[in-house]
């Protein structure tokens, strides 16, 4: 055995890891080990001479040759030190002693059986979004080009600044104060929600909201509602808590339960996009956001309002939060700032009724204890100190004329091949198919092309009602949404024949 090219070509490999010498001949030596390089009953060189060929001290071959007894791969017998006969063995599945520094192997991917998950794990078990990594129209990003970073890192050096050793342990169940009452101010004056900072609780984003308000507000086998398309993130939150989930049609107005609907299928929970209707577009009237409320009301019900991109409408005012429509509506209020900020911030909140805030508070304290104090206090003084209005105002004007841009190209390359749906808030458009065409194949194409246009059939949450794409267009640029659109009209056209 080579041992100088053995060391020398592990340490190549591992170029940038900061560890001792004794350290990286000890992992040199492990990894040989473990991966066959040195045979079981191979006989190792004394430490001495094995320090002279390596060009290091003898006390580091000694360290890492009495680690590696320690751990059962070498055996010493006199002054001879010899390879350990093992068990068949990968390197990871190997287990560090705990008197031991963590060793550094690669990272190595574990995939359990599916049969090891519960129910509640497997039906929440995805295939890989193969258009996570795309470029044009992925759904949801915004412009995060255009988030002043400088700005932000101001407030977040200030607030680690400002912090105490006490906000390093874990926070209030339901986050920081001073975020919670900077995120009431916001909704009070610019969604209408009525609430006080002590209703708005801080999660990790949407999902864990919906995870909450699915496990917290109804039992397993309880009826739950949903658009048909919708949100599947809802509706695998939904049915992760082995609740009975229907998919209830939506038409220009949104959800709309039929009588029937009401009668044999009474809902525990009902999950909207009131403001914005996912994936659609659709804004639902004041009628019907008071028709729901009242049934809601009667029925016991709870409705979960998701208010996830309100802020950019461009056709009048918008419309006020269901939240807010009427005193104590029993409705949760969710939003996040993935959409107006940067997903990476992770910082989402629910506004509860005045009845639940006592039991939610207890179960969060229990289950999920809150940290991150520094990103929620740079969050509240960004809110306070008008720059997030600053933000949205830019970003509306932005995503308007990316908008206009999307659409002209649309118009002009797919004419009336297609229908445009939805453009009148947020930062997506839908576009319907003809019904000869299968959205999924088109995706699937487009995907090929670098190119994410999620299809409307893979969001059904129940028997399958529309045929067409999501493009979100925040992170496209308008002088490439002809580029993009071009590219997707030949494969839509090709389709048709």
């Amino acid at each position: 055995m080579d041992y100088q090219l053995l060391f020398n070509r592990y340490k190549s490999q591992h170029i940038g890891r900061k560890q001792t010498q004794q350290r990286l001949l000890y992992n040199c030596l492990r990894e040989a080990i473990l991966s066959g390089q040195l045979l079981a009953g191979a006989q190792l060189m004394g430490s001495r001479s094995l320090a002279q060929e390596l060009k290091v001290a003898r006390n580091t071959v000694l360290y890492a040759y009495e680690h590696l007894a320690t751990e059962g791969l070498l055996q010493t017998r006199g002054r001879q030190t010899f390879v350990q006969h093992l068990a068949p063995i990968k390197a990871e599945a190997v287990i560090a002693p705990l008197n031991l520094a963590p060793v550094t192997l690669e990272p190595v991917t574990l995939r359990p059986a599916a049969s090891a998950l519960s129910p509640r794990a497997q039906c929440s078990q995805l295939q890989p979004d193969s258009s996570e990594n795309l470029i044009a129209f992925m759904p949801g990003v915004p412009a995060l080009a255009e988030f002043p970073i400088h700005v932000w890192r101001r407030y977040v050096e200030r607030a680690w600044r400002q912090i105490t050793y006490r906000q390093l342990d874990y926070g209030e169940a339901a986050g920081e104060p001073e975020l919670r009452a900077a995120i009431a101010e916001h909704l009070t004056s610019t969604r209408g929600v009525r609430c006080s900072a002590e209703q708005v609780f801080i999660t990790d984003g949407t999902q864990q909201s919906l995870d909450l308000c699915a496990h917290a507000l109804a039992s397993a086998g309880d009826c739950a509602w949903i658009e048909n398309p919708g949100y599947t993130g809802a509706y695998q939150a939904l049915k992760a808590a082995e609740l009975n989930v229907r998919g209830i049609a939506v038409d220009e107005q949104g959800m709309a339960p039929s009588a029937e609907d009401w009668a044999q299928h009474s809902p525990k929970l009902i999950y909207l996009t009131p403001s914005h209707q996912f994936p659609l577009g659709s804004v639902m009237s004041v009628e019907r956001r008071m028709a729901l409320i009242e049934s809601a009301k009667a029925r016991g019900a709870i409705i979960i309002e998701d208010d996830y991109d309100s802020e950019f409408r461009r056709d009048g005012s918008p419309l006020p939060a269901m939240q807010g429509l009427v005193e104590d509506a029993p409705v949760v209020h969710l939003g996040t700032f993935s959409k107006t900020l940067f997903p990476a911030l992770r910082i989402g909140f629910m506004v509860l009724p005045k009845g639940l805030v006592a039991p939610i508070t207890a179960m969060m304290h229990d289950l999920f204890p809150r940290g991150r104090s520094a990103d929620q206090l740079a969050l509240a003084e960004f809110l306070r100190s008008g720059q997030f209005a600053i933000h949205l105002r830019k970003m509306r004007r932005l995503y308007a004329a990316r908008r206009d841009a999307l659409v002209a190209a649309i118009e002009k390359h797919l004419g009336d091949s297609v229908t445009i749906c939805g453009g009148s808030s947020g930062i997506h458009i839908t576009i319907e198919l003809p019904e000869s065409l299968v959205d999924a194949d088109i995706s699937k194409a487009a995907a090929a092309k670098n190119i994410a246009v999620p299809a409307l059939s893979k969001l059904a949450t129940g028997p399958v009602l529309r045929n067409g794409l999501m493009l979100g267009y925040a992170q496209v640029p308008e002088q490439d949404m002809e580029r993009y659109i071009l590219v997707l009209a030949g494969i839509i056209k090709r389709a048709m024949g």
